[in-house]
Formats: C-alpha cells, sequence, structure tokens
C-alpha cells in the first residue's frame, strides 16, 4: 500500500483558499485569548473604534469561522477515506489512527501552547463521521437536517425557557451547545464531498446559488439582532441573548459565506490572486500552531496584559502576513507543511514514498 500526499493535480484550489480564508477568522477570534484574563487584569477598552470593531467581529466572525474550518473538516474526511478506500487500505482503522495522532497533537497544544485548542475536540467529535461513511448523500442531507432542526429548537427553548442564570438540563444543553454545530458542519462537509459539489461546483452553480440567496435573508437577520443586542448596555441579559444569537445564526451564515467563497472562487483569476492564501490553507494544520507560538511571542514582546479589539486586529495582520510569507516559501520546496508530513508519519508509520 503506498500512500503520497495529494498532487497540486488533485488539489480543489477553491478548499485551500477557504481554508486560509479561515484560519484568519480563528486567528482574531483566538488572539485575544492568548491572554488569559484575570479579575485584577486590566479592563478591556470598548470605547471608541475598538467598540465598532468589537460589534462587527461578534456579528459577522464569531463562530462562523470556526464552522467554515468544521465543514471543511468534513471534507477532509471524505477525500482521506475515499482515497484510501481506493488503493484498498484499510480505511476505518487508517482514519481511526489519524485521529488518534491529531488528539495527540491538540492535548499537547492545550497544555503547552494554546489553552483554546480546537484540535482536541475535532479528533473526538470526528468518529461521529465514520458510520455516516456509507450512506447515500440525500441520506447525509436528511441526517443533517433533523439534527439541525433539534439544536435550534434546544437553542430557541434555552433562549426562552431558562434564565441567563439558570442552567438548562444536560441532555438539552448539549444539543443546544456548540458541539452540536461543529458535529453538523462535519457532516454537511461530508455530504458536500460524497454529492460532489465541492469537486463539481460550476455543475451545481444552481444549488450554490439558490443556498446563497436562502442564507442571505438569514444573514441580514441575525447580523442585524446581534448589532443591535452589541449596541445596547452589557449586562447579563444582553450577553446571554448575544451569545444565544450569534449560535443560532452560525449554521446560515457560515452556509451564506461557504455559498459565496465557492460562486467566487470558480474565477480563475481571482483563484490566481489569492493563491497565497491558498497557500497557507494547505498548511492549516502547521498555521493554525503557528499562530498561537507567534502570538505569545508577540504579545510578551508588546507586554500586553489585555488585548483590546484593535490590537487583536493588527496583531492578526502581523501574523497572518508572516504566515502568508513562510506558507509561500515552504511550499516551493515541500509538497506540505511540517506538521502535515507529522501527522501523516503518524498516521501511516512510514514515509511518504
Amino acid at each position: 500500500m503506498k500512500s503520497q500526499p495529494i498532487t497540486k493535480k488533485d488539489r480543489i484550489i477553491s478548499l485551500d483558499i477557504i481554508r486560509g480564508i479561515a484560519l484568519f477568522g480563528i486567528l482574531l477570534i483566538n488572539v485575544p485569548a492568548f491572554i488569559i484574563m484575570m479579575e485584577n487584569s486590566p479592563q478591556l477598552d470598548m470605547s471608541g473604534f475598538n467598540g465598532i470593531l468589537h460589534a462587527l467581529v461578534e456579528a459577522f466572525i464569531e463562530k462562523k469561522f470556526f464552522s467554515i474550518f468544521s465543514f471543511l473538516f468534513g471534507v477532509g474526511f471524505y477525500i482521506f477515506v475515499s482515497r484510501a478506500e481506493e488503493r484498498g487500505d484499510r480505511y476505518y482503522l487508517r482514519y481511526v489512527r489519524r485521529l488518534l495522532a491529531l488528539l495527540l497533537f491538540g492535548i499537547i497544544n492545550a497544555l503547552f501552547i494554546f489553552w483554546g485548542d480546537i484540535l482536541h475536540i475535532y479528533a473526538l467529535f470526528g468518529f461521529v463521521l465514520l458510520p455516516f461513511y456509507k450512506l447515500k448523500p440525500k441520506n447525509i442531507l436528511l441526517s443533517v437536517g433533523l439534527i439541525a432542526f433539534a439544536h435550534w429548537v434546544a437553542r430557541i427553548v434555552c433562549m426562552t425557557v431558562f434564565s441567563p442564570t439558570a442552567k438548562p438540563p444536560a441532555l438539552l444543553d448539549f444539543i443546544a451547545s456548540d458541539s452540536l454545530t461543529i458535529i453538523i458542519m462535519f457532516l454537511l462537509g461530508l455530504y458536500a464531498a460524497k454529492s460532489g459539489l465541492v469537486r463539481n461546483v460550476s455543475q451545481h452553480l444552481r444549488t450554490f446559488k439558490i443556498t446563497r440567496s436562502i442564507t442571505f435573508v438569514l444573514f441580514v437577520i441575525f447580523a442585524g439582532i446581534i448589532l443591535w443586542i452589541t449596541s445596547k448596555p452589557e449586562t447579563d441579559t444582553t450577553i446571554f441573548y448575544q451569545k444565544s444569537f450569534i449560535s443560532l445564526g452560525a449554521i446560515p451564515m457560515t452556509l451564506f459565506y461557504l455559498s459565496t467563497l465557492f460562486i467566487l472562487l470558480e474565477n480563475k483569476a481571482l483563484q490566481n490572486t489569492l493563491r497565497p492564501i491558498g497557500h497557507v490553507g494547505q498548511m492549516a494544520f502547521t498555521n493554525y500552531i503557528g499562530q498561537a507560538l507567534l502570538g505569545r511571542v508577540i504579545i510578551s514582546f508588546m507586554g500586553l496584559e489585555v488585548i483590546s479589539p484593535l490590537p487583536a486586529l493588527i496583531i492578526s495582520l502581523v501574523i497572518y502576513a508572516i504566515e502568508v510569507m513562510i506558507s509561500t516559501l515552504w511550499l516551493r520546496k515541500y509538497k506540505q507543511g511540517p506538521l502535515e508530513w507529522l501527522w501523516r508519519r503518524m498516521t501511516y508509520g512510514k514515509p511518504s514514498v
């Protein structure tokens, strides 16, 4: 059994670019969390432009870019497992080994680099995808619809029945949680890959345009509500409803971003222009870990105790620019990033041929 990294010919460039864009959104959310706030820490500056930036991030980025990343994880699951199956490999065992390696990386990252690591969560929830692999696309989509409906009902119940300080029952709380959002986006990614949507966008433009039109309406509604709540004085109640509507809007707003990006990236000239961002996405694993390392170095050098929205944006732009340069230079010589290579080695137990 031979395994090789996906070649340039086989890569879906739009996926790399979207993954690279998602990494910037994730970075923008994570940078303030690189410093753990304590009771005696200085207050964040939310005046003037900082306040505007905070509102925009809450409305248009919070939870959406992690959800894009979750969707792409589901796509990656299908590509990995289907290629392993074509080779005659024991794809279920190979995928389990891949997840266990990711879990190890996530635990190391959470313990020693960034407490807000998402890798270990992806590794654990990644097992949920296995029983869905053999289902027909329409059955995967039906499953997603049922799970998403339960998720939204549970979230609405939590908003309307329970007060900001009350804790819902454990099962209801889980169904309404961001954990289920991740699983839903995993499954949507699996569906999009297995049905051929992401590999043949041009043949499915009507589907993408319908999705974009429907989700645009929901995008405007949720963004408007979140911005309106964010403009109110901050209390336990406004924070509760702000977070609730951010969670409710995460999936439709993410689908609007995804459908729009897939349509736009059918333009080859735009694809070529955004290739440097695609390089970041091609090395997403390395760059995700690298963001936290670079962030800690920059924040320590600047001597910051808290990170308000404007400094967070500046730090994010600096880190991302560094990652664009490093990724572009690295991929001129190598086929994959260093952590991607190591993850592959741990998955297959030997160097790529």
